[in-house]
């Protein structure tokens, strides 16, 4: 057989291995059951694969199994019931062994894992969600942390995973703000390059890459309202310009699948849209992977968008699309072959998808390597670098927004602190939504790093969590304040939670312990599926800080959430404030260190605003963005790129070199920067180009460089952005990129409103430069 004979080439073996196939073990390959279904552990720790699994076996078989690994209160998967980093790897072998050995063709299964910010297995590591790693703006730190999740997934045998996310935020009310990167394409795609190195490496056929999948194709952060999975409404020239833009790069970059949107654009479902799929992604950008979709998108074609009358109109739309793998499984399973019998689809259409998911599982070497090694598996995941790494992305993602009169950092010695708030020494309020189970001591809270960083010095902290993130009891007021007396600075942990309800309990308000009830408390109210039509802090959370504040003490706010939160009287009032995201298990100690001054914060990614009503309030809005409101002007409260120092950085010399180009030509930015102070930091050097006029509306201003750099007190760097083309062009109304000649205005400054310009002109071709 040759699809067996290794010396072959991938295309040689894919053919005659989809020669050999019937047509239910074709359709076998396009479908994707929940993988955790498939096998039971028993009391000893072995497991067994289901009778449901072998009968799929004996039936056609299954192509790829999801969320194998997955454990979380959505699958039922506890601590107790899951498996352990060795377990799991033995686990996938046994149902990979079963699946080859009981099939007739022997095609091993590719098993597709949830990875966005850490494989989302019982004993990985947790990373910071993606929002907090936007703002860390270093590239090279995001890949090692792909890296870190790719070895980490593949050791237990997932060999695709379904990250990276990059949407572009346009509403942060959307409940999966917190997984993505940025409001700003052009950031998102320089850390989407980064993820298809981390993750796919130079060869898939390794125990340390899988496969990468872009997600959510497309326009997905652009929802109507902020309502996950609403309509788009949007025009092709502005999808191509700035919602497409990220994924555009990373396939270039070679990745190796994306993933369909839930949502319409325009009136077209993006599960069966050919113009997305076929025409754009396949034939205009070489796309050389295969396409899945997300979970039970190819029903809502039928009960949902209602372009489908029934099932098999729904698989032959996506089918005929370009849709190759159906996440979840049922309709493809069940639908299929009657649309094949129909004539609704043909053997060609069938055969296509069949075989970009046969050729990815050849690239990735499953045919000769089709089991892993538990022993590895034990040692690499969450090993003590891959804490480090998460603890080193904690820190640069966290952002200062306040530091008045120099309230931070704290000192280590003579004060009493106050460490007051429901994020205060909450597990699961610090990780962030597809989280899954975690044993105490893996986390590390806020309580738990400040705690940690004051050493034998302990007495000199204090704990209440005051209140919840949701609901109106006020009970644990009164111990609060009895905290807030006894110190001299408070550190109030408030904001949000995307913890689904892992079943830890509560928490008594009288006394900060842990209780178990028959009515668990869920303050979930960020994450997939929860969206927010305000942007405040939830429950008595303002109160609490209100009447912290009336004690006369400094009030440090520190923010632990998924999406930005616009309290004005909390930046009005508060002496510091700090914005966390979701930090991750080493979320604890990272905020310690930067509540130390151990390390220098990062710059946001995301505009803050000062009320809900100024939404949308991105950096890079039109020109023509419209007046202000009567109550309010259009400016956020903190801009996107902004963020705080403990030092001072001064640029001086910005200039362009040369000052006049060619269309096709580069051009150079240089500035320098100086460390004006007394500690050394990080600084963000960011680049902003505006076109001054163009023949389309274009934006006030748009992201096209930044570099992070390290400086000494009084070291001086020059630091270099090259301009070329692809920073300069627009896409004009054929969806075509071009530079227009004109003037562009170059600013280089720590954030989108603090910027120093400089102008660039481009030439007319033919015109003597």
């Amino acid at each position: 057989m040759d699809y067996k004979d290794a010396s072959l080439s991938v295309q040689e073996r894919t053919q005659d291995l989809l020669g050999r196939m019937t047509t239910e073990e074709k359709i076998g390959q396009l479908i994707q059951p929940m993988g955790w279904k498939t096998y039971v552990k028993e009391a000893d720790g072995t497991v067994q694969v289901t009778d449901e699994f072998k009968k799929d076996i004996v039936e056609g078989g299954i192509g790829s199994l999801y969320g194998t690994l997955r454990a979380d209160p959505w699958t039922e998967v506890t601590l107790e019931t899951g498996l352990t980093p060795r377990q799991g790897a033995v686990a996938i072998n046994e149902i990979q062994r079963y699946a080859m050995e009981n099939s007739r063709l022997g095609i091993p299964i590719l098993f597709g894992e949830e990875c966005s910010h850490g494989h989302m297995a019982i004993g990985a590591t947790v990373f910071p969600v993606p929002l907090a790693v936007g703002s860390a703006w270093n590239t090279e730190l995001y890949r090692k942390m792909c890296e870190a999740i790719a070895v980490e997934t593949r050791s237990q045998g997932g060999a695709a995973t379904y990250s990276p996310v990059l949407d572009v935020v346009r509403d942060p009310r959307w409940g999966r703000t917190e997984e993505c990167f940025a409001e700003d394409p052009y950031l998102i795609g320089e850390l989407a390059v980064e993820a298809i190195k981390g993750l796919q490496g130079d060869r898939l056929d390794s125990n340390r890459t899988i496969v990468a999948t872009l997600k959510h194709f497309a326009a997905y952060g652009s929802s109507e309202g902020g309502r996950n999975a609403a309509p788009v409404h949007m025009g092709l020239r502005e999808l191509h310009e700035v919602d497409l833009l990220p994924f555009k790069k990373a396939v270039r970059a070679g990745a190796c699948s994306v993933m369909t949107a839930y949502n319409e654009i325009d009136g077209v479902p993006c599960t069966s849209s050919s113009y997305l799929l076929n025409d754009l992604l396949r034939e205009q950008w070489g796309f050389n992977g295969f396409v899945i979709t997300d979970f039970g998108a190819i029903q809502m074609l039928v009960n949902g968008h209602n372009t489908a009358e029934n099932g098999e109109q729904a698989v032959a739309q996506s089918l005929k699309a370009g849709v190759d793998m159906e996440m979840s499984g049922y309709m493809y399973r069940k639908h299929l072959g009657q649309a094949l019998s129909q004539g609704l689809i043909e053997q060609k259409d069938l055969d296509t998808a069949v075989m970009r998911v046969l050729d990815m599982k050849f690239r990735l070497g499953l045919f000769e390597q089709p089991f892993v090694d538990p022993d590895f598996a034990e040692r690499v995941i969450g090993c003590e670098e891959h804490i480090q790494l998460a603890r080193k992305v904690a820190q640069e993602g966290i952002i200062l927004l306040k530091n008045e009169d120099n309230t931070l950092p704290l000192g280590k010695t003579g004060t009493k602190l106050a460490v007051i708030g429901p994020n205060a020494n909450h597990v699961y309020n610090q990780l962030g939504d597809y989280t899954s189970p975690q044993p105490r001591g893996q986390i590390v809270t806020v309580l738990d790093g400040i705690t940690s960083k004051l050493g034998a010095d302990t007495g000199k902290v204090l704990y209440a969590p005051g209140c919840r993130i949701k609901g109106d009891s006020r009970e644990g007021f009164a111990q609060a304040l009895a905290c807030a007396e006894e110190a001299d600075t408070i550190i109030m942990v408030m904001g949000g939670s995307s913890s689904r309800d892992f079943g830890e309990g509560t928490i008594d308000l009288r006394t900060g312990a842990s209780v178990v009830t028959d009515d668990p408390w869920n303050d979930m109210e960020c994450g997939e599926g929860i969206d927010r039509s305000s942007l405040n802090l939830m429950g008595v959370q303002l109160e609490l800080v209100q009447e912290v504040h009336k004690l006369g003490k400094p009030v440090i706010v520190v923010y632990i959430n998924g999406r930005p939160i616009a309290e004005p009287w909390i930046d009005e009032h508060a002496h510091a404030i700090v914005e966390a995201w979701y930090p991750g298990q080493e979320g604890g100690n990272a905020i310690a260190d930067i509540l130390f001054g151990d390390v220098n914060p990062g710059r946001l990614t995301i505009s803050i605003p000062k009320h809900v009503g100024q939404l949308p309030v991105n950096y890079n809005g039109k020109r023509t963005r419209g007046k202000r409101y009567l109550e309010t002007d259009l400016v956020p409260q903190y801009p996107f790129g902004f963020g705080l120092s403990y030092t001072e950085f001064k640029y001086e010399n910005v200039r362009v070199v040369p000052e006049v180009i060619g269309p096709d030509d580069e051009a150079e930015v240089q500035v320098e920067v100086t460390n004006k102070g007394a500690v050394a930091g990080n600084e963000v050097v960011q680049l902003y180009i505006t076109d001054v006029s163009a023949s389309v509306t274009r934006s006030e201003i748009s992201l096209k460089g930044f570099r992070k750099i390290h400086l000494e007190p009084g070291q001086t760097q020059t630091v270099t952005f090259p301009v070329q083309k692809e920073h300069l062009e627009l896409i004009d109304s054929r969806l075509q990129p071009v530079v227009e000649p004109g003037e562009f205005r170059l600013m280089v400054g720590s954030s989108s409103r603090d910027c120093t310009a400089c102008s660039l002109h481009i030439q007319k071709v033919g015109v003597e430069v």
